[in-house]
Formats: structure tokens, sequence, C-alpha cells
């Protein structure tokens, strides 16, 4: 299983929407006959590729034992049932790490393989496989994205000097390694301030990655320019926002956007109604990199599951915060966090925490 774990780690950039899977076949003495891991989208599982790896080396595959990280599909999708092909290729066992949340698949894998006379062992190395797949696990079974929050800043705070010059603050170490994050998710989001003044990409340039992340623009009066470079062939650009201009939506929709009206009881942008809506697009992971006041309605709103912060030695003093949080009226309402690692990036800290409880659904 170790192995496999394996294999569905070289599909975290590659798979999304689909779980990141991996696959190992073996014969009765252990003996590997196959390996693979899933696919880009519309391509073959990880099931199918360990199959036609053990194949195409002249293995037989009868009375063999397949370890795979996430139950086999049952359901015919953009790709037929893995569980349909492990059972015609003689498959003896199946060791899974944990079911599918898919309200398609749900032990229905299990069941057809049991059905055909298949042995089926669940559990080994739940815990890895089901962090490895954290936003299609979220998207499955809430209904909504797992939403991580990346944020630069000085080691007293600052995202940006008074000014708001913010580059650098963090090395490029630190620039490198939030760009592997990005290219991990779905999704990048920002606001419309970050699209005006900083005017970036947001892709996933500094990193080896297979296919660039979505990018979402919280945008209320659609100020986003049409020439903005955020439009980059070969990703969607979702623009929410609140009031409705059609000469505007028009523009950016010829510019290659999806402009959606989604307005709350205060005229801003329904942030809960979005990332509900992200989901409905097969969002599994949203990667947030916006500002302090994106930020900061987004942590009020309880809707960041994770923060990845990148601390640099260097003191700045007045400047922008992370995150623009309203007072408290006592301690005990701080947000609550639990960090999950802590470490170097180059010069810089990274820290990356989470709200207590939140990836047990």
């Amino acid at each position: 299983m170790r192995q496999a774990l394996d294999q569905a780690a070289q599909a975290r950039l590659l798979a999304p929407p689909n779980p990141a899977v991996g696959c190992v076949i073996t014969d009765a003495h252990g003996n590997i006959l196959g390996t693979g891991h899933t696919q880009r989208v519309g391509g073959p599982h990880a099931e199918v590729m360990a199959l036609r790896d053990a194949a195409a080396q002249g293995h037989s595959t009868q009375g063999g034992t397949a370890y795979v990280t996430l139950e086999p599909c049952s359901h015919q999708g953009r790709t037929g049932p893995c569980c349909d092909a492990l059972v015609a290729a003689g498959i003896r066992k199946v060791v899974a790490s944990i079911a599918d949340p898919n309200p398609l698949v749900a032990g229905n894998g299990f069941a057809r393989l049991r059905a055909a006379g298949v042995e089926v062992e669940v559990g080994a190395g739940a815990a890895e496989a089901r962090e490895l797949n954290l936003g299609f696990f979220s998207r499955m079974v809430r209904k909504t994205p797992w939403v991580r929050m990346k944020i630069a800043a000085s080691l007293d705070g600052r995202t940006a000097m008074a000014s708001g010059d913010s580059q650098w603050i963090t090395s490029p170490a630190a620039r490198a390694d939030g760009h592997a994050s990005r290219a991990r998710a779905c999704a990048v989001l920002t606001g419309i301030g970050t699209v005006l003044k900083d005017r970036p990409t947001l892709d996933a340039r500094l990193v080896d990655t297979p296919r660039q992340p979505h990018l979402v623009v919280v945008d209320s009066r659609l100020e986003t320019p049409p020439d903005a470079p955020i439009f980059i062939a070969g990703r969607a650009v979702y623009i929410y926002a609140s009031s409705q201009n059609d000469a505007k939506k028009q523009a950016l929709e010829a510019a290659g956007a999806t402009v959606l009206y989604l307005p709350d009881m205060a005229g801003r942008v329904d942030l809960t109604a979005m990332l509900h809506e992200l989901a409905r697009r097969e969002i599994n992971e949203v990667h947030v990199e916006a500002g302090h006041t994106l930020n900061g309605a987004l942590i009020q709103a309880g809707l960041v599951d994770e923060f990845l912060l990148y601390l640099a030695p260097k003191l700045i003093g007045p400047g922008l915060d992370m995150a623009h949080l309203l007072p408290l009226a006592k301690l005990s309402d701080a947000v609550p966090l639990a960090f999950t690692s802590v470490g170097m990036v180059g010069p810089d800290l990274r820290i990356t925490a989470r709200i207590p409880g939140r990836d047990q659904f």
C-alpha cells in the first residue's frame, strides 16, 4: 500500500477534479506486476493504468491482488467502472484504503467486487489517502470546496507597506512553494483589489505542472478590465458579481470569463453561495490569494478551512494586515487554530494551520 500511496501522490497535480488515486497489482507471492495512478480528467483511472502496465510487461493478473488507495468506481462516468475492469482481469483480492465518498460509488464498488467473488479489505493507509484528497472529500460530503488561504507577511504580520508595496516580502523559495500550492488547487481565488492593483496572472508558473488552476475573482461591480493578465489560455476564469451590468458582463465574457451574479442581502457577493456554486463546477480545493479585505470577509464568514502562512524574517512597521477583522468583544471569540506543520522554506518560516475539527466530515 505504501507504493500505491506514492503513486497517488504523483497524481495530485494531474488528476483534479478527479481524486488522486494510486494502484499496485501483485501476484499471489507479492511480486509487483504493474503500477499506475489516475490520469488527467477523462483519462484512465489508477486501476486501469496498473492493469495496462502489467500487460505491457507481459504479466498475467489472474489471481492477483490490487492495492488501491480509493474504492474502485462502479459507475459509468467519463470512463468505465474500474471494479469491472479488475474483475475482468482476474483479480482475486482488492485491498483499498478508503471508501469513495461520491454518492455514485459510496460502497457500490466494494459490493460489486464481492458479488463477483473478489475478496475486499478496507482500511490500510486510510488517513493518508483521505488527506491526499481532502478537497474531493469536502466537495462530495460538504458540497463545498476545501478552502486554503495563503498569506505572505513580515514577522510583524504585514502583507504590504503602508504605501501598498509588497514585492517582495518573502523569498523566491517561499514564492515557488506558494505556486506549488496553487498548482495543487482546482482554483485560485482573489479579489478585484488585487486584480486592479497588482495586475497578476495568478498562475502556477514557478513549478512544473501539467495543468493550470482556474481563477475565481470576487468583483462586486464588475471592474475587472477585459485586458487583465488573468485571462490565460487553457483555464477558466469565473467572476462573481453582485451588481448587474450587462455591458461589462458581455465584454468580460468576450475576453473569456464566465460572469455570475450572486448578491447577498447587503449587496455584496454571497461568498457562501459562491463556494457551493464552485463545488457544482467540480472545484475541490480553492487556494486564496487576496488582500486583507477579502481575507477578512472569508474568515469572518467561517469559510476558511486552512491557512498557509509564510513569515519573512523582517519587520515592516505600519502597513497592511493579513486580514481585516472586526474587533472582538472578548478573547474567547478569537478564531481558534491548530498548527499542522511548521518548517523553513529558504529563509522564511512556513506555518500551516487548520480550524480544529474542520477536516472531520
